[in-house]
């Protein structure tokens, strides 16, 4: 995908495209091709992480005010956590318009989700360096701060199937590490999550700890269309 293709998508056009160039730059690609230091997007990363902090901290303290710090911060983590970041980066198509080394491209670095995350994160800095605040914060409520209830229930998916587990009489939940693929610096992991020996969740995540977070939720679905309550 072009860039300006994505400039549609996200509804901001840059005054200076050498910002969106570099927001797309991976590491591996800078380093494949001998650029010069600090050509990658890691730098805007770390900004747009800040600026992603204060818009989602000031949406949530204005929209719900009813909610103590103790419930905020969770509530924020579960909006800005790696795989809703992700799961945002492709609804924007982020992962076609990534400058990406041979080999990183070739292992399915496109679908990562620390890499979208972090491009996505990247963008948002871009945005905000271009343009200041205001569209940066448009950027972070049309596409990140959204389908809240669903995001924090993927975020809190472990603990709450945990929780609805513990409610039924004598049941047992496991999660089971059925699969392992691809290189050392590009392990896919599949797991699934057990009741009583029956799998009601599968998920897969470029760690055991995502692929079993995925894996819990598939589970608290399956549970709650049958009727459980969390």
């Amino acid at each position: 995908m072009r860039n300006e293709t994505l400039e549609a998508k996200i509804g901001y056009q840059f005054q200076d495209k050498s910002l969106l160039r570099q927001a797309l730059t991976h590491s591996s690609f800078a380093n494949e091709r001998h650029m010069k230091a600090h050509s990658d997007n890691e730098r805007l990363e770390f900004l747009g992480d800040a600026v992603l902090e204060v818009v989602s901290s000031e949406f949530l303290y204005l929209n719900y005010p009813d909610l103590p710090e103790g419930r905020l911060t969770p509530l924020r983590a579960s909006l800005v956590c790696e795989p809703t970041l992700a799961i945002a980066a492709r609804e924007i198509g982020l992962g076609a318009c990534l400058r990406l080394a041979r080999g990183e491209d070739q292992s399915g670095g496109r679908e990562r989700d620390s890499i979208l995350s972090d491009a996505l994160e990247a963008v948002i800095g871009a945005v905000f360096l271009d343009g200041g605040i205001e569209p940066a914060k448009a950027l972070i409520i049309r596409y990140i701060l959204t389908d809240i209830e669903h995001k924090k229930l993927y975020h809190d998916s472990k603990t709450r199937l945990q929780e609805m587990v513990q409610a039924m009489e004598e049941a047992s939940l496991d999660y089971v590490l059925v699969r392992e693929e691809g290189p050392d610096h590009a392990k896919r992991f599949v797991t699934e999550a057990r009741l009583d020996g029956r799998t009601i969740g599968r998920g897969e995540g470029g760690s055991k700890k995502a692929s079993e977070q995925e894996a819990a939720y598939q589970g608290l679905l399956y549970l709650k269309e049958r009727g459980h309550v969390s």
